[in-house]
């Protein structure tokens, strides 16, 4: 019988993750990811804003990524 556990460690489970997290971020924003990639900790329509607030929580090091106007879907 093959077990049914899934490892989310995997790269693939790991993508996944971050594509939902992506997905979920407000649209036309400024977030700020956790050191780990794996929480949003600060959002916002300024890169200065994010920083600031990302900086108010504890996280001096995130990831910050501007949020396109709409996600597109490409078909490859």
């Amino acid at each position: 019988m093959a077990s049914s556990h899934v490892d989310m460690s995997t790269p693939a489970n790991t993508a996944d993750r971050r594509l939902e997290l992506l997905r979920s971020a407000p649209l036309d924003s400024w977030i700020a990811l956790s050191e780990d990639e794996t929480t949003i900790v600060a959002s916002g329509s300024t890169y200065e804003e994010v920083v600031r607030n990302s900086e108010k929580v504890g996280v001096s090091d995130p990831l910050l990524i501007k949020t396109p106007k709409a996600w597109h879907y490409i078909a490859v």
